[in-house]
């Protein structure tokens, strides 16, 4: 099971092993573990803590009015979940599922919503949480952006740019497998990879697995 320690996260990073445990216990911190295919939180349930993977992957689905499940997040070591949730004490028509076997830390944002920071690391602690709604904010506003394209291709081209330009380079290894990724972008994995294969034979992309070539001389 691939795992992170805390120090490379981005809720942690920069800090002494001292400040991490006095962070972990601003955060009132808890770990717990989950086997592969383990439902997490079900629709409706509240997410009193948001999680960070510390090892394995977590994936955020929502159904649509047929039943059919469509992936909000892919989840990685390192990354966090339900962090405006949590903080809002509010519940969502979501599913968390552990896409393989997890350690997960549970922390709860009381501290940041209920009382002014006390100390100058609450103060830093409660400023990186604000930092992750933000860019939790932005990822949900690139997603928006896949979705709103009228094509699949559109949608895959805006999917692979977007991983491109957070990696810095043409050359692209994704998270998500292809039925993660049919998932993700809202359409039949046999769909999918029909697209794939017709975007490698106009030669806007080279692929193999999950590694990308985005070919940005073609019009992409």
């Amino acid at each position: 099971m691939n795992s992170i320690s805390l120090s490379r996260c981005r809720l942690f990073a920069g800090l002494s092993e001292n400040e991490i445990e006095v962070s972990l216990h601003f955060f009132d911190a808890r770990e717990e573990t989950f086997p592969r295919g383990a439902l997490i939180s079900l629709p409706g349930e509240p997410l009193r803590q948001f999680g960070l993977v510390l090892a394995g992957a977590v994936e955020v689905s929502c159904s649509d009015f047929s039943g059919r499940l469509m992936l909000m997040a892919s989840v990685e070591p390192g990354l966090t979940f339900g962090e405006s949730l949590s903080y809002l004490e509010r519940t969502a028509e979501l599913t968390i599922r552990a896409a393989a076997d997890c350690r997960i830390l549970w922390l709860s944002p009381a501290r940041v919503r209920d009382a002014a920071p006390a100390a100058p690391l609450e103060a830093e602690l409660c400023r990186r949480f604000t930092a992750m709604l933000a860019e939790r904010a932005l990822a949900q506003n690139d997603r928006i952006q896949i979705l709103s394209k009228p094509t699949l291709r559109d949608k895959i081209i805006t999917f692979l740019s977007q991983a491109s330009r957070r990696a810095g380079s043409d050359t692209v290894r994704i998270a998500l497998d292809r039925e993660g990724l049919a998932a993700f972008l809202g359409c039949e994995r046999s769909a999918l990879s029909r697209e794939l294969s017709r975007m490698q034979k106009d030669g806007l992309i080279t692929y193999r697995k999950n590694l990308f070539i985005l070919h940005k001389d073609e019009p992409i």
